[in-house]
């Protein structure tokens, strides 16, 4: 369980544990694997608990950790969450809270040469946009300092707080905190830092590690001997990133001596480093690359994860999916791997098993690129495969489909209705608790339908071993779900149709209402833009097989909003308008404001361009989007004159 410390720190960043109990919050910690079994709820409360005590000096988890596996698995539910779109909040400490004088983002990440190359070449398409010489540029690459982030305009030390308000802790100056390097005050971002070697050898022994002891210098209303040793000792300092060493130079040369450039301004500093930055120092290509409401496009956070592991597979276990495709996951010997103790891998499909001769005493390269199950880079020594006969959940025989053994028991394979009950509440996204858990729970008690779960009442739902307070949570979040307004594409795509995933859905149903859709002919299909002959006649079938569930799920009355405009909406200024939306938008996220025009009949795209009627330029917003719009003509206007035409105002 989390210490006195550790509690505090949760209630100073104003968090608590009602989505997610300090049991489970504890046990997700020991067990990263079981992430993918926490609920949609249950895994933001724990990246917002993780944070907080990660960025108030008590970390449960490691910084790696965090990234590729917790982080990982919301990227992966959800590319566009909140949560990934906004600044890491630093801890609450004593002192008033600012506006900040600049804005502090934070930084992008890549964990590959690949990922780095792509990033150069948006900015070498971004200087040919502005007529600039590409290979003229100069780049440059600092240590990324893992300390705690701060601004100093020379009057007031800022934390970095949400990036926009921080707190006044200008009183570590007050208690001798120097400048790294015998700098001035007043240069800006930065982070407050111990001396490695000094911490290893005087701070060590009374503190966890480097971020306890620099969260000590700033929030202690009295700083204790150790602290006030290191700074009076000049080991504790803020570090302006203006003094950071740094190197120089244009691309050709840091792509062809990558590694050697990166190592050797990792180890410039005797202070904790996670990483590089990489930077383009051109102002006008910086002010026309602009920033996301996360970070900076100009700039990037290179951090090592690709190492790699020489291990023995153990076995290899079969697991059967939602579409019936049956999973090989490798069991490792446990191996360390970038800061996790790993002891599964992914092997795709049963042809790379059978190619590649993965089975009990198979030695594999491992390589762990950002999941939570990591990928096997190559078979360094083969064994005789293990392949199964039998579906492992219902043990019907298997078939192959091209790389792939399929289980075609669908209707009867308790991991086929599990999984699509889940896939059902995780894509309608209006509701919670209904994660890989709850289900397994309810298909033990006979539950093999999304319907049977919308019938059960708080009662049913108590005498199969849920606790009162979550069973009757269960029956308001299934209320919610019907009451709560929802597009009439994500409700179909909830139903798991074969190649019907959200963006087909939302294409079919411009096209054709909802309730029309399981009278439709191949034809009818493939007459629309996107959608193959092969794609149409499994799609066709795939509806006949979901009518008995759509219809018993119709008659609840859920509350959908359709694709098509109505004939009424057709003297809408909206209607028939292509919309893209850019920069900080204050009257709702950007998934609610696309929401709300597409229900006028608008069209919402990401990118501008020429059938583009409307670029929606809220805050911050880079100056690419508004030169591109521009240059096609394309009319910019901002939140408020959005909101205006939405409530029907002319333009």
């Amino acid at each position: 369980m989390l210490t006195t410390s550790q509690k505090k720190l949760i209630a100073q960043a104003s968090l608590n544990f009602d989505g997610l109990s300090e049991q489970r919050f504890c046990q997700l910690c020991d067990d990263p694997g079981s992430i993918t079994s926490a609920s949609d709820l249950e895994l933001t409360a724990f990246l917002q608990l993780a944070n907080a005590l990660y960025r108030g000096g008590e970390p449960i988890i490691s910084d790696a950790d965090y990234d590729f596996l917790y982080l990982a698995e919301l990227k992966k539910r959800n590319p566009e969450h909140p949560l990934l779109q906004a600044v890491e909040p630093e801890p609450v400490f004593a002192g008033k809270t600012v506006d900040l004088p600049l804005i502090m983002l934070s930084t992008d990440k890549a964990y590959t040469l690949e990922d780095v190359e792509r990033w150069a070449g948006r900015i070498e398409k971004a200087a040919r946009e502005l007529g600039k010489n590409f290979a003229e540029l100069t780049f440059k690459v600092t240590p990324k300092l893992d300390g705690y982030a701060a601004y100093d305009d020379g009057e007031m030390l800022y934390t970095r707080g949400d990036g926009r308000k921080g707190q006044d802790i200008s009183r570590v100056f007050e208690r001798g905190l120097r400048i790294a390097d015998h700098g001035r005050r007043g240069l800006g971002a930065g982070e407050i830092v111990v001396s490695r070697s000094y911490f290893d050898e005087r701070l060590a022994e009374y503190f966890d590690n480097a971020r306890n002891f620099q969260a000590s210098v700033i929030k202690e209303k009295e700083l204790d001997e150790h602290a006030e040793s290191a700074i009076k000792d000049h080991a504790a300092v803020f570090y302006p990133f203006a003094l950071l060493p740094n190197w120089l130079g244009p691309w050709a040369t840091l792509r062809n001596d990558f590694e050697n450039i990166v190592k050797g301004i990792w180890h410039k500093v005797d202070y904790d480093v996670d990483g590089v930055i990489l930077e383009i120092v051109d102002e006008d290509l910086k002010t026309h690359m602009g920033a996301t409401r996360h970070h900076h496009r100009w700039q990037l956070a290179y951090k090592e994860n690709l190492q790699t592991a020489e291990v023995e597979v153990l076995n290899v276990t079969p697991q059967t999916s939602r579409s019936g495709r049956i999973t090989p996951v490798a069991e490792l010997e446990p191996v360390r791997l970038s800061g996790a103790l790993l002891s599964r891998a992914t092997a795709h499909h049963y042809k790379m098993v059978v190619d590649k001769g993965i089975g009990p005493g198979a030695i594999i390269q491992l390589a762990r690129s950002g999941e939570v199950i990591p990928k096997i880079e190559q078979v360094l020594r083969p064994a005789e495969p293990q392949v199964p006969e039998r579906c492992p959940s219902c043990n019907h025989t298997l078939v192959w489909d091209n790389d792939y053994l399929i289980c075609p028991n669908n209707l009867a394979c308790p991991a086929q209705i599990s999984n699509s009950m889940e896939h059902f509440f995780r894509v309608l996204k209006n509701n919670d608790g209904f994660g890989a858990a709850s289900i397994k729970k309810l298909y033990e008690y006979g539950i093999r339908r999304v319907d049977e779960i919308y019938a059960l009442n708080a009662e049913q739902f108590e005498s199969m071993g849920f606790g009162p307070k979550q069973s009757q949570n269960l029956v308001d979040q299934l209320l919610r779900s019907r009451t709560e307004a929802v597009e009439d594409w994500r409700f179909l795509a909830a139903f798991g149709v074969f190649r019907m995933g959200l963006g087909n859905c939302e294409r079919l149903l411009h096209h054709h209402a909802l309730t029309d859709i399981f009278s439709l002919t191949e034809a009818d299909i493939v007459a629309i833009e996107g959608f193959a002959e092969k794609t149409a006649a499994v799609i066709t079938e795939g509806f006949v097989n979901i009518k008995p569930l759509f219809d018993q799920l119709m008659a609840l009355g859920f509350n959908l909003q359709s694709t098509q405009h109505r004939q009424d909406d057709a003297s809408h200024p909206l209607a028939g308008k292509t919309l893209v939306f850019t920069g900080t938008l204050h009257s709702g996220s950007r998934d609610e404001l696309s929401k709300q025009a597409k229900a006028k009949g608008a069209k919402v795209g990401s990118a501008v361009s020429a059938k583009t009627d409307y670029l929606v330029a809220g805050d911050n917003v880079g100056a690419n989007k508004l030169n591109a719009a521009r240059d096609k003509g394309v009319n910019i206007i901002s939140e408020q004159e959005f909101l205006q035409l939405l409530n029907g105002a002319g333009s």
